[in-house]
């Protein structure tokens, strides 16, 4: 996730860099010559490659530069891998780079639509077919959303086995047609649409793969199939312009798009547009807003289906934003952050455009480089968006990356394109996404079958392949969900009280369940004040007898270190930052801060630089997460204790709270690597890293996320479902991680400025990146930190108020921030030779 550093950049350039002359300019560097990657066959080049694994060979040509080149049998093509590069090639050399040979295959089927044509024939064309989607028609069209998907969900029956993606293809065809065309397409229309549109994509990949245009008009099996799909495409198409009297409908604020381009007048000629035309863009949005939207509803069912907590998350937002039996409108749809977030995170994710094409008219400089006239530039969103550089653990599903500031801008999120030749329909479609889910989650939960869960399959689009699922009746939204998670035989009340999920939560201690002291009066998070209770001297030690036996018996010390470990006082920080613990909850709690505390050690070794070791480290820790059955390392008792851990958390815990604490300690777990690859590739603060993808990098590293996750499993119940869809608490847990991890970074300063290995530690980030003294990089961080616990109370504040039931949750954040201070500023964790004591 992205840290707000917005705040603390702004400060230290005003108040810590100091003037700096403004270098003189350098000589502007010659353009380079693209790379050619590696691997090129003799006569095909690099097609087998491609053809083979589409996403894994592109996604790996970003480690030879932001442009590569790859040969498709006899021809050139340069591959943009960089996202600012394929942004400046979408809009600022968009007029030297039109559309290239995917789109012209296309051109040559269905004619020079907006989706094809290029210069002043597509503004003109764009400015025509705008008002069809002003937000004067949104309301109308979130009508007919909500109709078409309610009325195909009504048809489906409990028990039912789906195909999800020819089901979700039906809707959203049904969905176009109906919202634009006002039109119904008969069965065998829509049978026949369907049928044909898995050999247009075909034939669109490989035609424009072809040596010379002419071998598209051989009688070759798959120009056959894409001519027959051509054909049958027009005849749907016409249908839908076209429709029988009476069966086109007039939508809400001025009519159908075939009317509205009927109407139109082209500027070129000053004539009406011909019937050629209105086919044309009744295509474009046919193909448009058909297949890259039912792909995407079948990516976010799966994903759903693969985390619970989310799904139940959404189900809450929509409980209170969206309520059953409403028809949603443009501020409801707003005020549903969270499903926005999901729908984004499953578009980065699973972005259809696996590869598009431009070819430049002229020579053009992009980035460093000089890209020759001729030259066909291809990139895919995809690969794009999986970039490990430029989102966290790009193969996760994390919706909470787009509440936190982890989408990166419109640089490096680019589903619906850039420049003038951005979908037209990007408002319809995020609205259609959220809209159709809305309408299914509602009505019915779908349950996994065995061996049928999503496969991509990759041609010009990421389509979704392989989704069964068997439909379950949902009762009543939210409340489903928790009978769902509940163990077997809680609904029936066959389980004991103390294991069940659903029962009240209390207000007051955490742990205990005891009431909240309401004359205990508030402080700011992070404060000492924060911890109402006195210290349990006797038995934290006792808790840290216990540990000291744990951690020896399991092999992760020996006798003789156990003394200079027991300095670190690591039960005090818990008795701190967890002053209500008691009993296991207290030695799980005491245990696993020690076990992260060795692992965390390891890393001032070798494995902290060098990356092939620190995955051998981690990467079995992860595992253990997922279930997978993944040998140990011989001799490693990291991975046994951790397993030992990770049972012990989890067991009786909901479904909800399990997926999220692996995620999150799945996140934790990877900064280890993720740093190694950075000091062995030099890419460390102030050598090609900066402050802000420093703290972004390690958010999650301070292990603060599984720590506020330990505050539901020790109070042996989920905060509320509504408390989680909130925004404001993703920032205040962001807020959380982020205080502790820079009152980390204050005291482990001297320590971690004498390793060997570079340290990530921001006071020395603003030495290094910003110039500035060491007193003003502390006073920055300080400063930052204050900042953090002042928005932090105001957010306990208000989500307090919203949700009373929670109180406990929010506390707890803010008693560990606390207690992360308490100790850092006691503990001998941080001494070094000859430092202080």
């Amino acid at each position: 996730m992205a840290l707000p550093t917005n705040a603390l950049l702004a400060e230290t350039q005003k108040r810590i860099v100091p003037p700096r002359p403004t270098p003189p300019a350098a000589p502007a560097p010659r353009a380079a010559v693209p790379p050619l990657a590696p691997g090129a066959l003799p006569g095909l080049g690099h097609a087998a490659a491609l053809l083979r694994d589409p996403l894994g060979f592109l996604g790996s040509l970003a480690r030879h530069g932001g442009v590569v080149r790859i040969r498709l049998g006899p021809r050139t093509v340069c591959v943009v891998t960089d996202a600012r590069l394929v942004h400046a090639l979408l809009v600022a050399l968009a007029h030297d780079c039109p559309r290239g040979a995917v789109q012209d295959t296309l051109k040559t089927a269905f004619g020079d639509g907006l989706l094809m044509s290029e210069g002043q024939a597509h503004r003109d064309r764009r400015r025509i077919i705008q008002p069809a989607f002003g937000p004067d028609r949104m309301a109308g069209y979130l009508s007919v959303m909500h109709q078409v998907t309610e009325d195909r969900a009504g048809r489906w029956r409990p028990g039912q086995v789906l195909d999800v993606a020819k089901e979700m293809n039906h809707l959203a065809l049904e969905i176009v047609t109906r919202s634009l065309f006002g039109a119904r397409l008969t069965a065998d229309a829509t049978l026949a649409f369907h049928r044909a549109l898995p050999d247009l994509v075909k034939g669109q990949i490989v035609q424009s793969l072809y040596p010379h245009p002419a071998l598209a008009r051989l009688p070759l099996p798959v120009n056959r199939r894409f001519d027959a799909a051509v054909r049958v495409l027009n005849r749907v198409v016409d249908q839908a312009v076209n429709g029988r009297p009476g069966q086109a409908r007039s939508i809400e604020s001025g009519g159908t798009l075939p009317a509205l381009l009927r109407a139109a007048t082209d500027p070129a000629t000053g004539r009406p547009l011909t019937e050629a035309d209105v086919r044309s863009e009744a295509i474009t949005m046919f193909g448009a807003g058909t297949e890259t939207v039912s792909t995407t509803l079948t990516w976010l069912l799966d994903e759903l289906l693969r985390h619970p907590e989310v799904e139940a998350r959404v189900l809450a937002e929509l409980d209170e934003h969206l309520p059953a039996g409403t028809t949603p409108t443009p501020e409801a749809l707003a005020r549903l952050t969270y499903t926005r977030a999901v729908t984004q995170e499953v578009v980065r994710l699973h972005a259809p455009n696996a590869f598009l094409m431009r070819t430049a008219r002229v020579p053009v400089d992009l980035g460093p480089y000089r890209i020759p006239a001729g030259t066909e530039l291809l990139y895919s969103l995809t690969a794009l968006h999986r970039d490990p550089l430029r989102y966290d653990e790009p193969l996760s599903f994390r919706p909470e990356r787009w509440q936190d500031d982890g989408g990166l801008g419109r640089h490096s999120f680019l589903p619906f394109g850039a420049g003038k030749h951005k979908c037209i329909g990007e408002a319809f479609a995020w609205a259609e996404l959220t809209v159709a889910a809305a309408a299914i989650l509602r009505r019915w939960r779908p349950v996994a079958v065995p061996g049928a869960r999503a496969r991509e399959v990759v041609w010009t689009t990421v389509q979704a392949h392989g989704l069964r699922v068997r439909l379950a009746a949902r009762t009543d939204g939210v409340a489903a969900a928790a009978v769902r998670d509940m163990p077997e035989g809680a609904a029936t009340g066959k389980v004991p009280a103390p294991t069940r999920t659903d029962r009240p939560r209390p207000a007051g201690c955490p742990f205990t369940g005891a009431a909240a002291d309401p004359g205990t009066p508030g402080a700011l998070p992070g404060t000492p004040a924060a911890v109402p209770l006195p210290r349990r001297s006797a038995e934290l030690r006792a808790a840290a007898d216990r540990h000291a036996d744990w951690a020896v018996r399991h092999g992760l010390l020996t006798p003789t270190e156990l003394p200079g470990y027991r300095a670190y006082a690591l039960h005090e920080l818990i008795g701190h930052a967890f002053p209500r613990a008691r009993g296991t909850e207290l030695d799980l709690l005491v245990d696993m801060l020690g076990w992260f505390t060795v692992l965390d050690d390891r890393f001032d070794g070798p494995p902290g630089r060098r990356p092939a070791e620190a995955h051998a480290l981690v990467d079995p820790l992860i595992s253990a997460l997922h279930g997978d059955a993944r040998p140990e390392p011989p001799g490693d008792r990291l991975v046994t204790a951790w397993q030992e851990l990770w049972d012990r958390q989890s067991r009786s815990a909901s479904p909800a709270w399990r997926a999220r604490a692996a995620r999150e300690w799945h996140a934790c777990l990877a900064t280890f690597p993720a740093e190694a690859e950075h000091r062995a590739r030099g890419t460390v603060p102030a050598l090609g890293l900066g402050l802000a993808e420093t703290m972004r990098l390690r958010r999650h590293g301070s292990c603060l996320y599984p720590f506020m996750n330990i505050l539901e499993r020790a109070h042996g119940a989920d905060a509320p479902a509504a408390l989680h869809a909130e925004p404001a608490l993703h920032r205040l847990r962001a807020n959380t991680a982020d205080a502790a991890t820079l009152i980390n970074d204050l005291y482990s300063l001297e320590r971690e400025e004498r390793q060997s290995a570079a340290a990530f530690n921001t006071v020395l980030t603003l030495q290094r990146v910003r110039g500035c003294t060491r007193s003003r990089a502390v006073r920055a961080v300080r400063t930052r930190v204050t900042t953090l616990r002042r928005e932090n109370e105001q957010l306990c504040r208000e989500l307090g108020r919203r949700h009373p039931a929670g109180r406990w949750y929010l506390d707890g954040t803010r008693e560990l921030v606390a207690g992360v201070q308490a100790w850092t500023s006691t503990s001998d964790r941080y001494l070094v030779p000859g430092g202080r004591g």
